[in-house]
């Protein structure tokens, strides 16, 4: 392994760039409806209706004790809480090798005091922070790593195999049927200070995955479910009763479906905790969590799509990062200070290509105005899109985002064009006693239901006849991947914040569906100029996998020319980039959180003034 303090292969933190949103894992198509806070499985059988105006930690009394609201959680063992909810408390409990400050890229150093990377760009070697404790007063060792990492990639328990595997893909051994042999992942504790491993192929990504909970550290040999170990503690109890991590609370207690308590660990290594502890009251129900961040129950909170009003809700800045910054007057008569985050997400239109002619699927660019639909029917809590990078993660960031789309975006930049729209379908022959049907298939949403109407009425005038239809989201993945469809509204949320992890999804090459995995269900004819343009674009993704400068500027013009071959032929209609909006009161001194979302962010340095 080379090791030499080049700019190649020695980095900063700083110089990293950020993190995976949830996980390779769990990065993939959505339905999307109303833009809320990030996803936190309301799903779950917990049907906890209560309003809050008694329960739970009052904001009165609740001292130097930050009061949030959670949904239900599954698990606190970290290769296991898969769930956006049980992460928002991992992430207080457990520290790894790196970190994403506040949700926010870029990554930096938690348990590590310093790292390098071989001159190929394989080999990892982290050199630990000596004297660093758990919870039960254990010290953290690279063997404690060692055995963390495997239990991601060989528990039954874990969740997010693929995220080890896969998304860095140590190297490792796999039997005739890809499945992952036990005890082989190229990684070592060279002493209890260091400790390496070996990429199968460079990733200049890496540390961003690295970074979430799933890689977590935690005492070896605490669990017996991977071979070599028979265990401190049963797996449920650590995922439930007894998680031993070294972030900067412990855990202090969960009851299912009612709350969940950790307090200050006094020997963290970092700075903080500034708060006595965390309290998480539990509630299902969007009402009942409002009514009770309104009685003052709650110090920090999200407020439904239902209950939010735009007109109460002031933009005071936008920051380099994108991230607005303002102030909600509330229905109680406070002042709230408002975060509000695009997330690594982006929510389009697709199509399946062959049997949508491509000016009708011009036309919809055209008649699409995509900041109405932010503003109108999504409130504000949404940004306009007109690239599937979002906006803090395009190469130069929001500003370098907006200036591309409004010098080249062909479709009519932040306007409706229905002239444009009638013109190329009567260069294609359309006209009005030649019109086009076409058949929208949407998740049930009542957003989505108001810009599918929204268009159908446009359209009419572009001799376009739109029939929309509503069907459960396991349906619409149905017929999607089936290729039973003409017009569909998705989404992706995107593994690692940078442009490659979007634009994958752009690739033409990976667009059939019906020909094993897929980056987009669109069958994009690969005969068109604007294709080959793309599956050449990713081509130099690839092969320019380094986290140098050189290569990192490749990927990103690489990033730009796929964008504008979708925009050619339009395989997919950029709409919104979903904002994750959080409120506190003002006795809250915290940080804005960052594209990865507010659960990713440890609390150590948030203050309490009440």
């Amino acid at each position: 392994m080379g090791s030499g303090d080049t700019d190649a292969s020695r980095r900063t933190f700083l110089k990293t760039t950020g993190a995976a949103a949830t996980g390779a894992a769990l990065a993939g198509c959505a339905g999307g409806d109303e833009p809320t806070a990030t996803d936190t499985n309301e799903s779950d059988t917990d049907t906890d209706t209560d309003d809050g105006s008694d329960d739970g930690g009052d904001g009165g009394d609740a001292g130097n004790e930050l009061q949030l609201i959670n949904a239900t959680m599954s698990s606190l063992d970290p290769v296991q809480a898969s769930d956006t909810a049980s992460s928002e408390v991992t992430t207080q409990i457990f520290d790894g090798l790196l970190n994403w400050v506040d949700g926010g890229v870029p990554v930096e150093s938690r348990l590590a005091a310093d790292y390098s990377v071989s001159d190929d760009f394989l080999t990892y070697t982290f050199e630990l922070k000596e004297g660093v404790t758990y919870h039960n007063g254990d010290e953290v060792t690279a063997q404690d790593f060692v055995y963390a990492w495997e239990r991601l990639a060989a528990s039954p328990n874990s969740q997010a195999p693929s995220d080890i595997l896969s998304a860095v893909n140590i190297a490792h051994e796999e039997t005739e049927d890809g499945s992952y042999v036990s005890g082989t992942l190229q990684m070592e504790a060279v002493d209890d200070y260091t400790f390496e491993f070996t990429l199968a192929a460079p990733f200049a990504s890496a540390t961003q995955v690295m970074a979430n909970n799933q890689f977590a550290v935690y005492p070896e040999g605490i669990v017996g479910d991977i071979e070599g170990y028979d265990g401190e503690m049963d797996q449920g109890t650590f995922a439930s009763d007894n998680p031993i991590g070294a972030g900067p609370f412990e855990f202090e207690e969960w009851q299912s479906g009612t709350e969940a308590m950790v307090s200050a660990y006094d020997d963290y290594h970092g700075s903080g905790p500034e708060v006595d502890g965390i309290h998480w009251q539990i509630i299902a129900d969007p009402s009942a969590r409002f009514n009770y961040a309104m009685n003052q129950n709650a110090d920090m909170f999200a407020i439904p799509t239902s209950q939010f009003s735009a007109s109460n809700y002031t933009i005071d800045r936008t920051d380099e990062q994108g991230r607005q910054r303002g102030t909600y007057e509330a229905r109680n008569g406070e002042s709230l200070a408002a975060t509000g985050v695009p997330t690594l997400n982006y929510y389009y239109i697709g199509f399946n290509m062959p049997a949508v002619p491509k000016p009708v699927r011009q036309a919809l660019a055209h008649a699409m105005n995509q900041q109405t639909i932010a503003q109108q029917v999504f409130k504000n809590r949404a940004v306009p899109a007109y690239h599937s990078m979002s906006p803090n993660i395009y190469p130069g960031g929001a500003e370098a985002y907006n200036q591309h789309a409004a010098e080249n975006y062909p479709y009519g930049y932040n306007q409706t064009d229905l002239e444009g729209a009638r013109q190329v379908m009567e260069e294609a022959g359309y006209g009005p006693n030649n019109r086009y049907e076409l058949d929208w298939l949407q998740y049930q949403s009542s957003t989505w239901l108001s810009v599918a109407n929204t268009l159908r009425d446009k359209l009419t005038n572009a001799y376009i006849d739109m029939q929309i239809e509503q069907a459960p989201f396991s349906t619409l993945l149905e017929r999607v991947r089936a290729l039973n469809v003409e017009a569909f509204t998705l989404a992706w949320n995107v593994p690692w914040a940078a442009p490659d992890a979007f634009v994958k999804h752009l690739d033409p090459s990976r667009s059939d569906p019906t020909e094993g995995p897929v980056e987009m269900y669109a069958d994009w004819p690969n005969d068109t100029e604007a294709a080959q343009s793309a599956i050449e674009a990713w081509e130099r993704i690839e092969n320019n996998p380094l986290a140098n400068d050189e290569d990192t500027e490749i990927r990103n013009e690489a990033a730009i020319t796929m964008e504008e071959a979708n925009w050619e032929d339009v395989a997919n209609l950029p709409v919104y980039h979903e904002i994750e909006q959080r409120f506190h009161y003002d006795h809250v001194d915290v940080d804005a959180f960052g594209s990865g979302g507010s659960y990713k962010q440890k609390h150590d340095t948030t203050t309490l003034d009440r």
